[in-house]
């Protein structure tokens, strides 16, 4: 995507009526999502649902192979476009978004290995227990294909008693509170950045401004994709309440922009976030409010996860929420 030129008359610029408008339609959500922080409780995160499947045929491995792949697969196509745009690539709030999902599943790939770590140092005794008791007395008792079944039958109710003791044993520091403000931060970012990308840009402004190529379609399809896949595999709580870190995740960029602008950058990279039109508070607003749907719609998902996976799929769906 390229810039919008911009006419900048110096600080008349910055004296426009829209200047002082858009100031306070972004200075209102971020003092009401600062007075939703300080204010709001959510339950305590367990440390378990950081890295422990919300399925129970489902081990803790596969969620770990899952982070880490795509948080390799993400930084090698963040590398790629930084390769042949430079570090003005990180004018655009889609590359902003993209790289907080990396840290998201960074984080989350380094969780889940020390969980998975934690995981497998305890239930070694129990592993070797439970084969004994299986070779020693199913075997001589069953068919072949009985016994394997019998085994796995075993295997999982000994690997949800498992998950449902440790669930209740540690609660989760700093690093869990962080890895889920970065969840629900992306959830609601990635959203915003590929609804604009695919409902307002491509449509009305590829031909003028910009053209898409595959680099670009993946960055606005996967972001969603990866994190899709991993809420619907993980078991982390997803408050309402932190759609304020959202909000001032977007009010930063902004700020950015404004910075920018006013060191005598000539161009705005969304022609949306242009101050010098007539038009421009409209914008503003717009883009505050879609906020809303945006964080609203993927909550949403995860309320209908939680509510209708336990009935859909009693004996696989295990969730502590």
């Amino acid at each position: 995507m390229h810039g919008v030129v911009d006419g900048d008359d110096g600080a008349g610029y910055w004296m426009r009526w829209q200047v002082a408008v858009c100031a306070v339609i972004l200075v209102l959500p971020a003092a009401a999502a600062a007075a939703v922080v300080s204010r709001a409780k959510g339950e305590p995160i367990k440390a378990a649902d950081l890295w422990v499947p919300c399925w129970g045929g489902v081990h803790p491995l596969w969620l770990l192979g899952f982070r880490g792949v795509v948080f390799v697969a993400m930084a090698l196509l963040l590398s790629w476009m930084v390769l042949f745009h430079g570090l003005s690539a990180f004018f655009f709030y889609t590359q902003w978004t993209f790289s907080l999902v990396i840290i998201y599943f960074a984080i989350g790939t380094f969780i889940s290995a020390h969980g998975c770590w934690v995981y497998s140092k305890q239930i070694v005794g129990e592993n070797g227990e439970t084969n004994l008791f299986l070779n020693g007395d199913v075997e001589q008792n069953n068919p072949p294909t009985l016994v394997s079944r019998e085994n796995k039958i075993k295997a999982a109710i000994r690997l949800r008693s498992h998950y449902e003791r440790i669930q209740s044993e540690k609660m989760a520091g700093f690093w869990g509170y962080l890895m889920q403000i970065i969840y629900q931060t992306s959830a609601g970012a990635v959203l915003l950045t590929d609804v604009v990308f695919w409902g307002i840009l491509v449509p009305f402004l590829s031909s003028a401004h910009f053209s898409v190529n595959p680099i670009m379609v993946c960055m606005h399809s996967l972001n969603a994709v990866f994190l899709l896949v991993d809420t619907a595999l993980n078991n982390l709580p997803f408050p309402w309440f932190r759609m304020a870190y959202f909000v001032f995740w977007s009010c930063i960029y902004v700020i950015f922009q404004w910075v920018l602008h006013a060191c005598g950058f000539s161009w705005w990279p969304y022609p949306f976030l242009e101050l010098g039109t007539p038009w421009a508070p409209l914008w503003y607003l717009c883009m505050a409010l879609v906020h809303i749907p945006c964080y609203g719609i993927y909550w949403l998902m995860v309320k209908a996860k939680s509510l209708y996976f336990p009935k859909l799929f009693p004996n696989l769906y295990m969730s502590s929420h």
